[in-house]
């Protein structure tokens, strides 16, 4: 495997258990919106930075979103799909962002991506390989594979985020692992 499995707090909990902090959150429950913010921040934070490659506009994103969490969580309806809400709700800021500083990024790629590789939730041997790693791919290979193996989203969500097929992210992410490897050899 590339990277040590550490899963996010997002893939930990279940939807069920997601929902229900968002209806706790409906009803003023600051201990349900923090645990859903402990659990989710990680997935936001990431999904921002891939699409502003900013981590200071990818840390207001992050701030407004929770702000809109707890604005918004009357109305949320379950349909079991509490990642996707909360997905839509970062991604509809992320494009609202873009558009209010009509420029797509002041900060390199080469930023961004060493922002990421210092997420926390990382070992340092997570962050060397995920540097050395990322080097060899394209933007949009590096997007996916930062989201599914260090965000931990699921290849399916991934496609839903980006607005790419499943078939897409799936062969997209299965080239890179596979020049990861011979990179790694």
């Amino acid at each position: 495997m590339l990277l040590s499995s550490k899963k996010t707090h997002t893939h930990e909990v279940t939807a069920a258990e997601l929902d229900a902090m968002l209806f706790g959150i409906s009803h003023g429950d600051k201990s349900s919106f923090e645990q859903f913010y402990l659990c989710t921040r990680s997935s936001v934070y990431s999904f921002a930075l891939s699409i502003l490659k900013n981590p200071y506009d990818a840390e207001d994103v992050l701030h407004n979103c929770y702000v809109a969490v707890w604005n918004n969580a009357a109305s949320y309806h379950s349909r079991s799909k509490p990642i996707a809400w909360l997905m839509a709700i970062t991604k509809n800021l992320c494009l609202q962002q873009l558009r209010d500083l009509q420029k797509r990024s002041d900060t390199p790629e080469e930023d961004w991506l060493r922002e990421l590789r210092d997420e926390r939730g990382l070992s340092l041997e997570d962050r060397t390989i995920l540097s050395s790693c990322l080097e060899q791919l394209s933007a949009q290979e590096q997007q996916i594979v930062t989201l599914h193996a260090v965000a931990g989203f699921k290849h399916r969500e991934i496609a839903e985020l980006l607005e790419l097929p499943l078939s897409t992210v799936l062969s997209k992410y299965n080239r890179a692992i596979k020049r990861l490897k011979k990179h790694l050899q």
